[in-house]
């Protein structure tokens, strides 16, 4: 199981409905895309980290070691807003206002990827895809994407087990070895994926599958006080946002 999804089924709002933290989480990205960068979307980064290591008890360093991936991505993406490629003063240049571009674009960025994270750290997907049935998702989508999850923990766990193998006998320690060892192992887990869709499809028409996957989904209803506490925050965010964009500025 990825990290990721550990710490989602063990979270402390593990029992919450999803539309309980998809209205934070997500409302949380919304507001980074849409309120002004400063100070709005510097209000939602230390909201969305507050509520992440406070009420959602998330690991500081499993957190980081997710957010690090969106954040290197933020990065890269607002360094070319410094520069500029031709105009009168040469072939490249320092861009007017990209400093200003670029700390608005990474702070809107990094800020919407904690919002995302937030929903999917205390959200299992095995929570929310048979649930996306009832909001009109087709079936057989839902189902498709419900099986796809589950098998790639098993192909990820025999990638590791070929690896740990490859590893013992010595695959890895020339670069021609360690060549050698990675076509086996794309070529080793290509097999073992059509060998576990076979059985699994097998397993499926013997206990007469009619098209839908049905598992149990844990109870749980929608907090009208979270969904409200949720709102009011989201509005206290956007209000305080504006009302400081003009001293801060």
């Amino acid at each position: 199981m990825l990290p990721i999804d550990a710490a989602a089924h063990a979270s402390a709002w593990r029992r919450r409905h999803p539309v309980d933290k998809a209205v934070l989480g997500l409302g949380l990205t919304v507001l980074a895309v849409g309120l002004p960068a400063w100070p709005g979307a510097a209000l939602v980064l230390l909201t969305a980290l507050v509520v992440l290591l406070g009420p959602a008890r998330v690991p500081a360093r499993r957190l980081w070691r997710a957010y690090r991936v969106p954040l290197g991505f933020s990065v890269t993406g607002a360094l070319p807003l410094l520069v500029r490629v031709g105009g009168g003063d040469g072939f490249a240049g320092w861009a007017p206002g990209g400093p200003a571009h670029a700390g608005e674009l990474l702070l809107r960025t990094s800020a919407a990827s904690l919002g995302v994270l937030l929903f999917a750290f205390t959200t299992p997907l095995s929570d929310l895809l048979p649930r996306l049935v009832r909001a009109g998702v087709p079936a057989p989508v839902v189902d498709v994407a419900l099986v796809t999850y589950r098998m790639s923990f098993l192909l990820l766990d025999s990638v590791r087990r070929v690896r740990a193998a490859q590893a013992a006998r010595l695959g890895h320690t020339t670069r021609a070895a360690a060549w050698r060892s990675l076509g086996g192992l794309g070529a080793t887990a290509f097999v073992r994926a059509f060998d576990r869709a076979a059985r699994l499809q097998t397993g499926l028409a013997g206990r007469g599958y009619d098209g839908t996957l049905r598992v149990l989904v844990p109870q749980a209803a929608v907090s009208a006080r979270f969904t409200a506490g949720s709102v009011a925050l989201l509005g206290l965010l956007a209000a305080l946002a504006f009302a400081l964009r003009g001293p801060l500025t």
